[in-house]
């Protein structure tokens, strides 16, 4: 799909990913930034692009967003926190993202907009034991949020199959960047400016995963959308590397010029659902894409954001 001169909604306009890949395509099109600001906040909506506050749990609220003249949606809108242990709020988790991503592909259906990019996660893979191309099974997921998830896809995939909705799902890595809390680099950076001598890192510090800059995934997302023309396209975004959690904490103590000790409090996760071990194969990305080669380097590119934000 051309992004060129198209109308565009962004759902999760107001977040990390949304925010970055809204301000990239508004140079060329016509970009509605839509957010409940639960989470996103309205200053990280970029200039030039258009925001309304609206809730995609609302049907409402999706209605006045999406209409006839809507020529593509990101659909990013989510509960994204992995770290869930409450029975009521696991469940408010699965129902709602399921919820949400039915309501948008609904109304898309209505008012006859066939293009939908959405946001997925590696967290369907569970714990495979090797880098996991697209077409890896069985998906297992360990957690609520990543069981949301592969639900979401399954009513992707029946929407583009079913009703000629073109799909573009993209299966992250941990994305990384400025603006960014809640992730385990703004937490160390915070847990050090309180105590500047001891750094405490949940489970053992050896879990293992790809980070990618949230900049490389707005490209990514773009060069997808922009080359990749099936019906149901499905596509892993991170990079060709892995990051322990000892090693970001060794850049992250590094860009604040700091040596402290570090306290694990023990076990191979960090809380429960955690994959010790995440390694996407971006192979086929890479036949269009420049797949960045370091993870490291993402860790400390954010990292160096985030402390300037944050100091």
């Amino acid at each position: 799909m051309n992004l060129s001169g198209q109308t565009v909604v962004v759902t999760g306009g107001a977040g990390l990913v949304g925010s970055h890949l809204a301000g990239m395509l508004a140079d060329e099109n016509d970009v509605l930034a839509v957010d409940d600001l639960s989470k996103g906040e309205r200053e990280a909506v970029p200039e030039g692009v258009a925001f309304e506050q609206a809730d995609m749990l609302a049907p409402d609220d999706v209605a006045r967003v999406i209409d006839e003249e809507t020529d593509i949606v990101f659909h990013f809108a989510a509960h994204t926190d992995v770290r869930v242990d409450d029975p009521e709020e696991e469940r408010r988790v699965f129902e709602e993202n399921t919820e949400m991503t039915y309501n948008v592909l609904e109304r898309m259906r209505e008012v006859g907009c066939d293009a939908l990019a959405f946001t997925s996660s590696s967290t369907v893979y569970g714990e495979a034991p090797r880098p996991t191309p697209e077409d890896y099974a069985p998906l297992e997921p360990i957690s609520i949020y990543g069981a949301s998830k592969l639900s979401d896809e399954g009513v992707v995939s029946t929407f583009a199959h079913s009703y000629g909705i073109q799909s573009w799902v993209f299966r992250f890595a941990n994305i990384v960047g400025p603006r960014q809390r809640g992730n385990v680099i703004p937490d160390f950076i915070q847990k050090l400016q309180d105590d500047p001598e001891t750094l405490t890192i949940l489970g053992n510090g050896k879990q293992e995963k790809s980070y990618l800059h949230v900049a490389d995934c707005a490209a990514a997302i773009r060069d997808v959308v922009e080359h990749a023309d099936g019906e149901y396209n499905l596509y892993n975004l991170g990079s060709k590397t892995t990051t322990s959690v000892v090693d970001i904490a060794d850049i992250v103590a590094d860009v604040m010029d700091l040596d402290p000790e570090y306290a694990f409090t023990g076990g191979d996760r960090g809380w429960t659902g955690d994959v010790p071990k995440m390694r996407l194969d971006t192979s086929k990305l890479s036949a269009f894409h420049d797949v960045p080669e370091a993870s490291d380097a993402a860790v400390r590119r954010a990292a160096e954001q985030l402390y300037d934000e944050l100091r």
